[in-house]
């Protein structure tokens, strides 16, 4: 039988995010600062077992496949721990850490993260992903123009025009790595990630070539954080598709 642990189960759950940051840090040969602090009962030493993949205060793990937490919208952030919850997303140790979880513990871990402001890394380079200024103006023309002939939006039209999300369900798509990008994109098209219904990611997922999704990401990669890296606090047009993970919140907004 299934349970989930509330926000009056933290008794139970702490020791438990406990155990699970000691052994993430035993994979990882860094048990040091885990095992010498006595465990404190507060949200923050609780997302240790997080950070022990994402990165220091969420703001990535090292491989390229962790990706950034911190300073995500808060409802993006919940949808997506929904999803590996409850099976959208797949990925055994994500789905271990919040399958007994529930709705309102994921909302408070959301709202945790997005309240990290940290500073984000210096964008990739050409010549370390690779890629030719070609394949850079392909990936530009997709992301701020999209292909209309292919029924394919522009990604500012949903990640706002710095493409830095819109709060609070409209991820950014700066500062993460081209590795991640192209993964999570081919998650999409081949339905091993999906979003609640319509699944508007999965749509322009599926209608772009590999070609295509390899172009976006590299772009992507490559571009400069603006000087406000905070997410957009409302959508500036309506969304070209309808997207189930969208909440009243953003369409009250359009």
């Amino acid at each position: 039988m299934r349970f989930r642990l509330s926000l009056s189960s933290e008794p139970l759950l702490a020791p438990f995010l406990c155990r699970l940051a000691v052994l993430a840090a035993l994979a990882l040969g860094s048990t040091t600062a885990v095992l010498a602090a006595p465990f404190e009962n507060t949200m923050a030493q609780r997302m240790q077992a997080c950070m022990a993949c994402h990165g220091l205060q969420g703001r990535a793990g090292p491989d390229g496949y962790y990706p950034r937490i911190a300073g995500k919208p808060a409802g993006y952030l919940y949808h997506q721990l929904l999803s590996f919850r409850d099976g959208r997303r797949h990925y055994a140790l994500m789905t271990g850490m919040v399958d007994l979880l529930s709705d309102a513990y994921l909302m408070e871990i959301a709202q945790y993260f997005s309240s990290i402001d940290a500073p984000y890394p210096p964008p990739a380079t050409a010549a370390q992903i690779g890629t030719t200024p070609e394949l850079l103006r392909q990936g530009q023309r997709l992301v701020t123009q999209g292909d209309p002939a292919h029924g394919i939006p522009a990604c500012v039209q949903c990640h706002g025009q710095a493409l830095t999300g819109v709060a609070p369900d409209i991820p950014g798509l700066l500062g993460l790595p081209r590795d991640y990008l192209n993964a999570q994109m081919g998650s999409f098209r081949t339905g091993q990630r999906r979003a609640q219904a319509p699944d508007c990611m999965a749509t322009v997922a599926q209608r772009l070539s590999l070609a295509d999704v390899n172009a976006v990401a590299s772009w992507l990669a490559t571009r400069p954080l603006p000087a406000d890296t905070h997410p957009a606090s409302a959508l500036s047009a309506p969304l070209p598709l309808p997207c189930g993970s969208v909440s009243d919140a953003n369409e009250a907004r359009r």
